[in-house]
């Protein structure tokens, strides 16, 4: 991932509240279609021009060969709110953030994500290493269907990652159940991506906690009541994983403690 700022200088009589209307929902449709990583884009008035922080997946990102139609709309629009087009300054590599996939052509993927992620929620199988979204072909003109999932995820992971836990077991169900609603919206964007990148594409279901430890290990699988247990962990985060269903799934992590264990002896 790369720190950039973007440049959007004034060209014509605008005032702030159009100009910040238009930036707001160019970077919008970048974010919606994988090219912009994040939800925030701090924005600053500089003498003649504004500058916004964003995050890239890849220094080839914004290049207008991969924007979606509502890009390239907002991209015009910036004209009427008296902005020029935006220009790139990548600043460098961001710390903070994980490598993007190096595969020109993954020959599977992974739907992964978890609450503190500000990547791409598509990974590569081989090196569970984010992949841009704007690489697949979208179904709807962009990834904004997969965006909002996501979001909807990381707000329900963090609600049952929570020491203090408000709406601990509502989280936690729509999370580890094979058939709530969040899961069949996943396993839905699943297999569209999979049908548009002509690679299969593996869903990772969550699981947390469990109310028999001693037969978490050998559990089927939800989806076709397999056996789905791996010789040894993918990624060492993934200890089941079904073909057919093309689920990915784990150990229940209370199942993992020292406590557990013992427990089951």
């Amino acid at each position: 991932m790369y720190l950039a700022e973007l440049t959007f200088k004034v060209i014509a009589d605008t005032d702030f509240s159009s100009a910040e209307a238009a930036i707001r929902r160019y970077i919008e449709t970048l974010i919606f279609n994988g090219q912009l990583l994040g939800r925030e884009f701090p924005t600053a008035w500089q003498q003649d021009r504004f500058a916004s922080r964003v995050v890239l997946p890849a220094t080839d990102a914004l290049l207008q060969k991969h924007h979606s139609p509502a890009a390239m709309f907002a991209l015009q629009q910036l004209a009427a709110a008296g902005l020029a087009y935006p220009q790139c300054q990548t600043l460098g590599m961001d710390l903070m953030s994980p490598h993007t996939d190096p595969c020109q052509q993954a020959r599977s993927y992974i739907l992964y994500s978890r609450f503190s992620d500000t990547c791409s929620p598509l990974r590569c199988a081989e090196h569970l290493a984010p992949v841009p979204l704007y690489q697949i072909p979208a179904r709807d003109g962009d990834h904004q269907q997969l965006i909002r999932w996501q979001l909807q995820y990381q707000a329900l992971d963090e609600i049952q990652m929570q020491q203090n836990r408000v709406l601990r077991k509502t989280a936690e169900r729509s999370l580890q159940q094979l058939h709530s609603r969040l899961n069949r919206q996943g396993r839905q964007l699943a297999r569209q991506l999979e049908q548009a990148s002509g690679a299969a594409v593996y869903y990772a279901l969550y699981s947390g906690s469990s109310t028999d430890c001693a037969a978490e290990r050998n559990k089927s699988c939800p989806g076709c009541g397999g056996n789905w247990r791996l010789a040894e962990p993918l990624h060492q985060r993934f200890d089941f994983q079904c073909e057919p269903c093309r689920l990915l799934g784990n150990i229940a992590w209370d199942c993992q403690s020292p406590s557990a264990e013992q427990g089951d002896s």
